[in-house]
């Protein structure tokens, strides 16, 4: 009975009750375009989601003001050794219309000079071209467009050539650093009641600072520790800085003084000196961990700051010329004694000579400054205030020289 009640109710209703009830039919057409529409969207995300990890990657994670501040960096680091090959007293001798001429000249045959001879005329050939291209000259069947393609193909050639000898060159020069790494301690030595802390930053790849701290003659002989400014920078002050290294630990293993130790490092350095041109500035010492005695020789280097537990501060000067100058210089060696809780700062040049971008150095008194207060914590606390007040001095200025700083506090 139900089911026939149910038959004739449908039966009674109105088309209009019907379509009421019925569920409104879909267009079609509007589905088609909600999921083109979706996909759209989805790809547009993804496609910006990966330009921008594609443009973190490209810039490192730089911001703009820091990659244009290292562009003009690298630019002025670049152009320097074109710069230095310009005789700039005959360039600028006469004031007239032709000394932009006179520059441009120079400072493009100074970069003709760095390539090979095949490659040079390879340059001024697709010059040629390009310049016929942009008068609109027409060289035989090469029609404008012609020339200026094929310039166009043989400036990318030859930039590729030259990074190619960029990237070979980089990864020698990456190889020279980790053997660099080698030649210096990584941890200092543990020696019951010294603490010792250090680090460099080299201003290239490779560094001509040095610096280095062993017991001589096994356990039982002195400290032996030494810092050491090889003159010049890069791959040349490198190789020196290697062969201070070997000479210095081939003579502390016999069992000469620390003055005959000096002697043979000056006759060692006098024979790579290059006729005079090189030379190393370098502060050597012995410390009896026991006593607290130092014997040190400062020749022609920065002189260490030895702040004592009182407060007081004493400069370990010396009137010795550096390394490799004079075969049969005397040096003479000064004495002092490191006590309990004091403290030594041994440098180089690079720390109190660092420059901020208003050209400003950071000088012998701002480094005296932060040690004023009492220097009661651990060597490489200390070290590490050194050189983070160096760093928020410095800025974004680019680094001009080799870093070093060594810090030695007897417990």
């Amino acid at each position: 009975m139900l089911l026939l009640h149910n038959v004739c109710w449908r039966v009674q209703t109105t088309p209009s009750e019907l379509q009421r009830e019925l569920p409104a039919p879909q267009d079609p057409t509007k589905n088609t375009i909600g999921l083109s529409a979706a996909k759209l969207t989805s790809r547009a995300r993804r496609a910006f989601a990966s330009s921008q990890d594609g443009w973190r990657r490209l810039t490192a994670g730089m911001e703009i003001d820091d990659l244009w501040s290292q562009f003009k960096s690298e630019a002025a680091a670049s152009s320097r050794p074109y710069k230095q090959d310009v005789d700039w007293s005959q360039v600028n001798s006469q004031k007239s219309w032709k000394q932009p001429f006179k520059i441009a000249r120079a400072v493009i045959w100074s970069i003709l000079r760095k390539l090979s001879p095949p490659r040079r005329i390879f340059l001024l050939l697709t010059v040629v071209l390009a310049s016929l291209s942009l008068i609109g000259f027409e060289f035989l069947i090469f029609t404008r467009e012609v020339e200026l393609l094929l310039a166009f193909v043989g400036l990318l050639m030859l930039l590729v050539m030259v990074l190619g000898d960029h990237i070979s060159m980089k990864r020698d020069i990456e190889i020279a650093r980790e053997i660099q790494r080698w030649l210096v301690p990584r941890v200092p030595p543990q020696i019951a009641g010294i603490d010792i802390a250090f680090a460099t930053r080299p201003a290239k790849t490779v560094a001509g600072d040095y610096y280095d701290a062993f017991l001589r003659a096994g356990d039982s002989g002195p400290l032996l520790i030494a810092v050491a400014d090889v003159a010049g920078k890069s791959v040349p002050a490198a190789m020196l800085m290697a062969t201070f290294q070997a000479s210095l630990r081939a003579l502390a293993g016999s069992r000469n003084s620390l003055s005959e130790l000096v002697a043979g490092l000056n006759r060692q350095a006098c024979s790579n000196n290059l006729n005079g041109r090189r030379f190393t500035t370098a502060f050597i010492s012995e410390l009896d961990p026991a006593t607290g005695g130092l014997t040190y020789l400062c020749a022609g280097h920065n002189p260490p700051i030895l702040k004592h537990k009182d407060g007081t501060i004493e400069r370990l000067k010396s009137e010795a010329i550096p390394l490799g100058i004079e075969l049969n210089q005397n040096y003479e060696l000064g004495q002092t004694i490191l006590g309990s809780q004091d403290v030594l700062i041994i440098f180089t040049d690079g720390v109190t000579e660092a420059r901020n971008e208003n050209g400003q150095e950071f000088g012998d008194a701002r480094l005296l400054t932060m040690i004023e207060c009492p220097l009661e914590e651990r060597a490489a606390l200390i070290l590490s205030g050194v050189m983070r007040n160096l760093d928020d001095f410095v800025g974004s200025a680019s680094q001009h020289d080799d870093i070093t700083c060594l810090v030695v506090r007897r417990t």
